[in-house]
């Protein structure tokens, strides 16, 4: 297999790593596995937004390749990072041709994720728990699961409209609030902190601030930064949503 071939392969798999919410330091680590196991050198630098790969032939060093990908949307698909690290190190015991590994890669980019019910469920089963956790009853824990799991059937539902993402955020900690409030005043007499904390613990940035701190560890200080910063407008957006809305509440009650 010839180097651009592998070149190739290796930027796809990094591609699908980043784009899905893995770590720097796990896609560098991927790439390198991969050119690795067709005896292809490489360097490789990667960014939270950007992958930048140099291939050359170790019997050839004028043979080389070199790659920048642009990365413009990211998401949270840890199965596929499970499934192209399998892929990766399954190279090292067995080399597949370029058509049947760029097949393989196609089948994982592709391949289904959980049944969309499964996520709603499980949504509204984090917040329950988290709102829980906060001094809730039961009650507010119900509630918090039932505006969780409205937030994110909403969120999915408009994902074609073109927001801003940290407006985006905003945006629906502030309907997660101004929910929490209609539903204090005019339905149930529920604990609105308990109830707001529970429903906007699905726009946390969970993931997002774990890899940084990973990315700092593993000495990514760059895309350390960039995550952790991504991460606290995210928050901050939240935090707005959310302060907006209480102060409305001040008016109405």
């Amino acid at each position: 297999m010839d180097v651009k071939e592998v070149t190739d392969i290796a930027m796809v798999s990094g591609e699908i790593l980043l784009t899905n919410g893995s770590e720097t330091y796990r896609v560098e680590d991927t790439i390198e596995r991969i050119c690795s196991a067709y005896d292809i050198k490489s360097e490789c630098f990667v960014t939270p937004t950007g992958i930048f790969l140099s291939c050359w032939s170790k019997n050839n060093p004028k043979d080389s390749v070199s790659i920048v990908k642009r990365i413009k949307s990211r998401t949270i698909n840890l199965h596929k990072i499970e499934m192209i690290n399998t892929f990766s190190r399954s190279l090292e015991d067995k080399k597949v041709a370029y058509d049947e590994a760029m097949k393989i890669l196609e089948d994982l980019n592709s391949a289904p994720y959980f049944p969309y019910y499964k996520r709603l469920f499980a949504a509204g089963i984090t917040s329950f728990a988290y709102a829980m956790l906060f001094s809730g009853t039961v009650i507010n824990g119900v509630v918090a699961a039932l505006i969780s799991m409205l937030i994110y059937y909403s969120k999915n539902r408009v994902t074609n409209i073109s927001l801003l993402p940290f407006f985006s955020d905003f945006i629906w900690s502030f309907i997660t609030g101004i929910l929490a409030i209609l539903i204090s005043k005019y339905i149930l007499p529920i604990n609105i902190d308990s109830v707001i904390i529970g429903s906007i613990i699905v726009l946390f940035p969970g993931i997002a601030i774990t890899n940084g701190i990973r990315d700092a560890l593993y000495g990514d200080i760059l895309s350390s930064q960039v995550r952790l910063t991504e991460a606290l407008y995210t928050v901050t957006a939240i935090g707005v949503g959310v302060g907006i809305s209480l102060l409305l509440m001040k008016i109405w009650m």
